[in-house]
């Protein structure tokens, strides 16, 4: 059996034919993609923060990318430009502690890195543009930023990525602190790009989004740690 991997997915108002601006839990199809074509069976996990009983059934999580995380949870005020969704907060972060309890495979996907990074007591910068003075990391809306990173020497995500560093990032936000976990990934101008927990078996955050270019190094690590999870 191909092992079985949760998504986190999103609420947000779509439209299916005639019935209009229905609150929906979706997420974009490349992400169901890029876990089947790496070999693994794709299950979508709506917001839900009743508890985080599902993860006995799962062989392997991705937390994927969507709005900013509540900027409370890590300690601070809210700025101008955060827009927080706190019901998928409340969700996801219960989902990501006991899957890190259980060492159950994870992956972070842009805001599923920053959201392990939080759980792992970390904290965020709310506007990248400020620090760093370009918006390469978001050019424009709906355009990924193309940007080559570099990976600590002997990483996961270095034998991962091996000569081939290009990225697609789309985010306005990034790790200032990664608490616990450990940062082996980095953009040109220092903005932390990969971060891992030597301490699991797989645990493993990418700010950018392999799930648009079905990047099987990434995702296909996630799913080999899974299967072998599975009973």
């Amino acid at each position: 059996m191909r092992p079985i991997i949760g998504i986190t997915t999103y609420v947000v108002p779509a439209t299916f034919g005639v019935w209009h601006d229905l609150p929906a839990a979706l997420l974009p199809c490349d992400y169901v993609t890029a876990v089947r074509e790496a070999g693994g069976r794709a299950v979508l996990l709506p917001p839900d923060d009743q508890d985080a009983d599902v993860l006995a059934r799962l062989d392997g999580l991705v937390l994927a990318g969507g709005p900013d995380l509540e900027p409370g949870r890590y300690g601070a005020a809210s700025e101008p430009l955060t827009e927080s969704h706190p019901e998928r907060d409340a969700g996801e972060f219960a989902l990501a502690r006991r899957a890190l309890a259980m060492d159950l495979p994870v992956l972070g996907v842009c805001r599923g890195m920053q959201l392990l990074t939080v759980a792992a007591g970390g904290r965020l910068d709310q506007h990248l543009p400020d620090l760093v003075g370009h918006e390469k990391h978001r050019p424009a809306p709906g355009v990924y930023g193309e940007l080559v990173a570099r990976f600590a020497p002997g990483s996961r995500i270095e034998a991962l990525m091996g000569d081939d560093r290009t990225v697609h990032c789309y985010h306005h936000q990034g790790v200032a602190d990664p608490g616990t976990l450990t940062v082996t990934g980095w953009a040109d101008d220092g903005t932390p790009e990969a971060v891992e927990d030597p301490d699991h078996r797989f645990v493993l955050g990418v700010q950018w989004h392999p799930e648009v270019v079905r990047d099987r190094r990434v995702f296909g690590a996630l799913v080999a740690a899974a299967s072998r999870a599975a009973p």
